[in-house]
């Protein structure tokens, strides 16, 4: 069904549910303290966005982060954007608002493939973040100092973090399955003084050996004057030859470790330091600031996630994704955090779900990308698994198709709020996502984000409703990049977020705005088909292809042909199946029956793999360039750059 076609809501929550929300209490006080009419949701988000400085206060109260000077001015220079600036003169520490519970509570639950299971209780986190961060300070790391994390998955990355913060200094990772060129291009523009690295990791059955990347890496990064090793491969007990080299626990040790003291810095310090993962050159740093990554993250835990300290959370992720950075401010919300490493599938494709039960998950966040693999792996919790506690499943990484949103309430659970949402690593958070006091429509995303000013434009910088266009962010909102690494001259920045509508944040997304004010997220505008002049967004492609089982990937790019862009469609398909004239027909068929003669690909060819990057994301433009016989920088940025080898001189595409 299209968009614009009225269908019965997937599910709707109860006016109990709505009433218990974080939501619902919030608007309530903020309505009755600023004496606001009574509004919905729609109306209430118009409020959020035209009086930003009321709004983002009250979000500051309400989340109750924690500040040892207050602000002078909330937001100054509103009209410039990028220039505007928030609470100005306010003094506050991002990890300190993080470890605000000292209590026996578990605030840890890390799990490993191999069926590890470890706890830490807030307090227990508290005093090793302690400890960490006064031997931190005792190899001479400082404010402003980069620290990078070559980590899997596990409470110790948390701690590492949440140490290097604490002190003011800066934190990036990477996830150990980065080969040494994809970490070189990263951190090796930072250059880091201390670097976190495991000796090794478990994935897919496998047990991987990480000591000599760790070894290459402080072999070429000579700013890393130590090296903490987190041994977690038991038995690899052997240290990288390196001169500075610890073990964790050895690294923490001290018999009178000094009281931690968080330093107070100015909202806009900078927190994090995240890499693009695009496949055109080296990969952009993007620095995010300490106060506009807690607010933010601080309303989307509480007001549209609706956490609550009871609840448990698991995001599927590694430390080279931004959904890690995002997972874990859940502890300002003082939550469980359910961490995982390693592969989702093994040793069976519902192993997420096994441990999802046994530790009563409440909410469950992924990629679409799996929940499509769910689906064809016919996995069906709903009749295995007891997922009482389990209320919201939150879906990113790409656009969750039709069939997906059907697939999880036939077959997991049905009354849960499915919550895809999207935004990125350019703003840590997200543009638009979800709302526990809405309903859900299949193939829609639920609402825009409070405070967050986003429209549709369309090719002539209108706005558009119920066509597709552009997504922009037309007002400042706090999260924003405070600036890219090593961009004196701010070019890179405002090349890649204002060079479209100059004032106006363009990241290169294309969607719909809905009927029912939600959206819909139909891919890249980068990599957005235009055969004949007209714009296809290649997800409503995929939507259809995932359809068939004969099919397990895809990816669809436009050639220049001709004077014009014609449509092609590259498909895997499943081990003893071949791209037969039927099955490309069955293929063309689907697709123009479910969308337009516009969107059904003049070729279609079966390859072996398709590429994408570390965190699951298909690399349209990489292939285009390759079939166009242009050179792909940064393949480092890619989980398996030798699938692009199967793009190169097809004879298929010369005719």
């Amino acid at each position: 069904m299209s968009v614009g076609e009225s269908s019965p809501a997937l599910w709707r929550p109860s006016h109990e549910q709505i009433k218990s929300t974080n939501l619902h209490q919030f608007i309530g006080v903020v309505s009755e303290k600023l004496s606001l009419p009574s509004a919905n949701y729609d109306e209430f988000h118009q409020w959020s966005v035209d009086n930003p400085e009321s709004f983002w206060a009250e979000v500051w109260d309400y989340t109750g982060i924690k500040a040892s000077v207050d602000w002078d001015s909330i937001l100054t220079n509103a009209d410039q954007f990028p220039g505007a600036t928030w609470f100005a003169g306010a003094r506050f520490n991002f990890a300190e608002n993080l470890l605000r519970n000292r209590s026996d509570r578990i605030a840890i639950v890390g799990r490993l493939e191999n069926g590890s299971r470890t706890t830490l209780s807030y307090g227990q986190l508290y005093e090793q973040v302690e400890q960490c961060a006064a031997a931190m300070r005792s190899v001479g790391v400082e404010c402003g100092d980069r620290v990078a994390g070559f980590m899997p998955n596990v409470s110790e990355t948390v701690v590492a973090m949440l140490a290097t913060t604490s002190i003011g200094a800066i934190w990036s990772s990477c996830s150990p399955d980065f080969g040494i060129n994809g970490v070189m291009d990263r951190f090796g523009q930072i250059k880091p003084k201390l670097l976190f690295g495991c000796n090794g990791y478990y994935y897919n059955g496998k047990t991987i050996d990480s000591t000599p990347t760790l070894q290459q890496i402080c072999d070429n990064i000579d700013s890393i004057e130590q090296l903490v090793v987190v041994p977690v491969i038991e038995q690899l007990a052997d240290l990288p030859a390196h001169g500075k080299a610890v073990i964790f626990n050895e690294f923490l040790v001290s018999k009178n470790t000094p009281e931690l003291a968080f330093e107070q810095l100015p909202f806009n310090h900078p927190l994090y330091i995240m890499y693009s993962s695009g496949t055109t050159g080296v990969p952009k740093c993007i620095v995010h600031g300490a106060g506009g990554t807690l607010i933010q993250h601080l309303k989307e835990h509480q007001l549209h996630v609706n956490l609550k300290p009871a609840d448990k959370i698991f995001f599927y992720t590694t430390c080279g994704w931004m959904m890690w950075n995002w997972l874990v401010s859940a502890l300002a919300s003082e939550v469980t955090l359910v961490l995982f490493d390693g592969s989702p599938f093994y040793p069976e494709p519902k192993s997420l779900f096994d441990m999802a039960e046994e530790e009563q998950v409440t909410v469950f966040g992924t990629s679409a990308k799996y929940i499509a693999a769910l689906e064809k792996a016919d996995v069906k919790p709903r009749k295995t698994h007891n997922l009482e506690t389990l209320n919201t499943i939150l879906s990113t990484g790409s656009p969750l198709s039709h069939e997906s949103f059907q697939y999880v309430y036939r077959d997991i659970k049905t009354d849960l709020c499915l919550a895809s949402i999207s935004g990125g690593t350019d703003i840590l958070s997200c543009f638009v996502l979800g709302n526990p006091c809405l309903p859900v429509w299949e193939g829609e995303i639920q609402c825009r984000g409070l405070g967050m000013a986003v429209d549709i434009w369309d090719d002539h910088g209108n706005s558009v409703v119920e066509q597709k266009g552009e997504l922009v962010c037309t007002k400042p909102f706090p999260n924003a990049p405070i600036y890219f690494w090593n961009d004196t001259d701010n070019k890179k920045y405002l090349d890649a977020y204002f060079d479209t509508y100059p004032g106006i944040w363009a990241q290169g997304d294309y969607g719909e705005i809905t009927e029912h004010s939600g959206m819909v997220i139909h891919g890249r505008s980068d990599a957005v088909l235009n055969p004949g002049g007209v714009r296809i967004g290649t997800a409503e492609i995929y939507r259809q292809v995932e359809k068939l089982d004969e099919i397990i990937d895809s990816v669809c790019i436009g050639q220049t042909w001709d004077d014009d862009v014609r449509v092609v469609l590259f498909v895997v398909v499943k081990a003893g199946v071949e791209l037969t004239p039927d099955l490309e027909k069955t293929i063309r068929q689907t697709i123009r029956r479910e969308t337009t003669p516009r969107h059904v690909p003049a070729k279609i060819v079966a390859v072996a793999d398709i590429p994408r990057t570390i965190s699951g994301k298909i690399v349209e433009l990489a292939v285009r360039k390759v079939v166009h016989n242009e050179v792909v920088t940064n393949t480092d940025a890619l989980a398996n750059p030798e699938a692009l080898n199967h793009f190169k001189n097809l004879s298929e595409l010369t005719v």
